[in-house]
């Protein structure tokens, strides 16, 4: 079964931006209820997932499979959310800072296109800053939409836009958090590793493999993936 990832930083890590009642209630009560869905959609059908990354790749666009394709994008969107921020400000630098000024002419502009982009958004979702190869995009998708289904692109970070995610600490100020977030979370260490990924070095962020109850590598007896 897959595990609810602990957060990297305590609660109260993030704050003014978020609160500690924001995490308590996202992490603890909004990420878990959809890693404890997904689990038990896992049972239902007898799956033997080796990784989430996988589980998801099958229930991508498969219209039987839309609640364990929800379910699955939002335990991983979560968990690659909580990486992507640092409580300590950071700045990009290397080879992702040239790309960022290739792409948006500087750090401001990235900003300004991962805010517009985030608060224009109709609904819930997320917005990602994403390498397509050497180049960068801002892109938004919907719901539980996970980057890792969009061929060709790698995630190096990502706000999420759903109303719980700010709605404590900054009510209906969807851009207001989306800026405060960009200036003082993004956890650009993080994105430069992802970075490096699209020259082949490391493999990625991945999300923890699952486990048997007892602790061992998931699950035995049911139908690999």
């Amino acid at each position: 079964m897959f595990q609810l990832p602990d957060l990297p930083y305590d609660h109260a890590a993030l704050e003014p931006v978020i609160s500690r009642a924001t995490m308590r209630l996202h992490h603890d009560k909004h990420h878990k209820a959809y890693v404890d869905a997904l689990n038990t959609l896992v049972a239902e059908q007898r799956l033997a997932p080796t990784s989430l990354e996988t589980l998801i790749a099958r229930a991508a666009g498969d219209p039987a499979q839309t609640k364990l394709a929800n379910n699955a994008g939002q335990a991983w969107n979560h968990a690659f959310f909580w990486t992507a921020m640092s409580p300590r400000r950071q700045t990009p630098s290397g080879a992702l800072a040239q790309a960022i000024t290739a792409a948006f002419g500087d750090l401001e502009g990235l900003k300004t296109a991962m805010v517009e982009t985030g608060a224009a958004h109709f609904g819930s979702g997320w917005v990602w800053l994403a390498a397509d190869g050497a180049d960068l995009k801002v892109i938004a998708t919907h719901d539980g939409d996970p980057l890792i289904t969009h061929a060709g692109l790698t995630p190096l970070m990502v706000c999420d836009l759903w109303e719980h995610a700010y709605y404590l600490d900054h009510q209906n100020d969807r851009k207001g958090y989306l800026d405060a977030w960009f200036e003082a979370l993004a956890n650009w260490a993080f994105a430069q590793d992802q970075y490096a990924t699209t020259t082949g070095l490391g493999q990625g962020w991945r999300f923890p493999e699952p486990q048997e109850l007892g602790g061992g590598t998931a699950v035995a007896g049911g139908r690999s993936l």
